[in-house]
């Protein structure tokens, strides 16, 4: 496997073939998609008996986001000490781990009915701003996520560079406020 110098040291060679017009296109589809599945399940409600505490799921969530923030933190760290290879597995572990969140986030969503947060006065506000924030952003997400992470599978790092400095920071929020959220609303769960 050649790797070729660059001025910020050694970096990997491409992980996949470089085709925009496809990319762009599948992840425009995929980021649709699970926009649009989120949206039209949080609508419906299943009364299933699973025979367990359906706020498991909830539970889950909070410790996905924990490990994904973890990871966030670590491949940042990789990659500022130019160990790319690190950088790039701990990015796919953040994303493996994204999709078994967002599997988890819709069955909480599908079976159980809505919790309404019970705080009240300043600390109301600040449930409301994190969750609004977390949501807002937890939904636009996504495409900047996979470009990012395209442009590092096919080695142009420069642009992934780009568009990572701003998706990093706004992933990484999504993850601790959901964190957040979830310690904030776990009590009033029923």
């Amino acid at each position: 496997m050649s790797r070729r110098r660059s001025s910020r040291g050694v970096v990997l060679p491409p992980s996949i073939k470089k085709n925009d017009k496809l990319a762009y296109a599948l992840i425009i589809i995929v980021s649709i998609v699970v926009f649009a599945a989120v949206t039209f399940l949080s609508r419906f409600k299943w009364e299933v008996n699973l025979g367990f505490d359906k706020h498991i799921f909830a539970h889950l969530n909070a410790l996905i986001n924990t490990f994904v923030a973890l990871i966030l933190l670590g491949g940042l760290y990789a990659a500022k000490q130019k160990r790319f290879n690190t950088h790039k597995r701990l990015m796919l572990w953040a994303i493996a781990l994204s999709v078994l969140f967002l599997v988890s986030y819709i069955c909480h969503h599908l079976f159980t009915e809505a919790t309404t947060y019970g705080g009240s006065g300043l600390i109301k506000l600040v449930y409301y701003f994190i969750l609004i924030t977390h949501i807002g952003l937890a939904g636009i997400i996504l495409p900047f996520i996979l470009f990012a992470a395209y442009r590092g599978l096919t080695a142009e790092y420069e642009k992934h560079r780009k568009i990572a400095r701003r998706t990093w920071p706004l992933w990484f929020y999504v993850a601790v406020t959901g964190v957040i959220v979830y310690l904030m609303i776990s009590p009033y769960y029923t």
